[in-house]
């Protein structure tokens, strides 16, 4: 059984890579910030029955461009040398694609309380041209930050669902990787955050008509610690409410979703001195002392709709895929999420009391 879950992670991971970008035409990049798909996929959520491990197998593909008109005031953020470079420059084309792999193990440990563990598979790709300058590509990949979520269903009924939990960000990410020479990738550029996250959360579900359409929502917060290079990724808020619907009772093996999703993320910070960049010579110094200063522009509002299809396969599986459609976009002049996509499978195994 073990080796036809990691048969089909392994597929999916295959044509992964990952995460977000940029370069600058110095030592340091300019921030982008950090973005991942976040709709809900019940199986994700639920705690299963008893003995039951539920295998998600995720592709995710997000990309970002500058928005038109914008990404003129690009500060350099280098957590290695602990200066926040203050600028406004000619930024030509900046474009980044995030893409995740994601295996999801979800086991019931009793009928109500479960564990969730989500390992992702991260690479980055990213190219920007500024000032006139030859573009620089880059490209990093490898495992990222792994998730372990304690997760309690605290009204288990016929037709609803009320699931609470906790989750924990774990620093398996490589967080040092290099950009150019000996010079440290930005904080926004690594594969992992550089230390823990705390991350607690509640989902709801209930079935307005008997197996045929059932109504959802979630909302999330995550928070995390600053790590060894005085980085904090900002706190992190994220909601849903959508509907799974059956179209045709002929058809129970095709499933329609529709869903709203919003996310909120605060502006990172880091521990730096303050810079100006100066075109025709070294960065003008405005602030010598080390402090901890909000990255202007991270941080982001975002609110997108997300329509997606389901199919069980002959009993065996369910396949899915989501799209991700901005509504409405704040990303404070930096790169904006595009339309993103979600591919995935979902197969349970009865670990214990027979086969599923």
């Amino acid at each position: 059984m073990v080796r036809t879950i990691w048969s089909c992670v392994l597929t999916i991971t295959s044509c992964v890579g990952v995460m977000v970008s940029m370069l600058s035409p110095s030592p340091v990049e300019a921030s982008c910030g950090s973005v991942s798909c976040f709709v809900v996929i019940g199986s994700q959520q639920q705690v299963p029955m008893k003995g039951l491990l539920t295998v998600n197998a995720i592709y995710n593909w997000t990309p970002m461009e500058a928005p038109p008109g914008e990404g003129g005031r690009i500060p350099f953020a280098n957590q290695g040398a602990r200066t926040l470079t203050l600028a406004n420059l000619n930024v030509n084309r900046i474009e980044t694609t995030t893409r995740t792999a994601t295996l999801d193990l979800n086991y019931g440990l009793t009928d109500r309380l479960g564990i969730q563990v989500a390992i992702p598979y991260k690479h980055v790709e990213s190219n920007a041209q500024i000032g006139g300058l030859v573009p620089v590509p880059y490209g990093e990949g490898g495992l990222g930050d792994i998730r372990a979520s304690l997760k309690y269903n605290v009204l288990p009924t016929l037709r609803s669902m009320i699931v609470v939990g906790v989750g924990v960000d774990f620093p398996t990410g490589s967080y040092g990787r290099f950009a150019q020479g000996d010079t440290l990738a930005e904080s926004t550029l690594q594969i992992g955050r550089g230390n823990f996250g705390i991350v607690p959360m509640l989902y709801q579900t209930y079935e307005l008509i008997p197996h045929r359409v059932n109504q959802f929502a979630s909302v999330s917060y995550r928070h995390t610690f600053k790590n060894s290079d005085g980085y904090k990724f900002g706190d992190e808020v994220s909601g849903a409410l959508g509907v799974n619907v059956i179209p045709l009772e002929q058809t129970p093996w095709l499933v329609l979703t529709q869903q709203f999703n919003f996310r909120w993320m605060q502006n990172d910070a880091m521990d730096a001195s303050l810079f100006q960049f100066n075109p025709g010579g070294a960065p003008i110094l405005l602030d010598p002392a080390i402090k901890f200063r909000a990255i202007p522009t991270t941080g982001s509002t975002y609110v997108a709709y997300s329509p997606g299809v389901m199919f069980n396969v002959m009993n065996y599986a369910s396949v899915y895929f989501i799209a991700q459609i901005p509504i409405y976009r704040d990303f404070n002049g930096n790169l904006e999420q595009q339309i993103s996509y979600i591919f995935g499978m979902t197969k349970s195994f009865q670990l214990f009391g027979g086969a599923s």
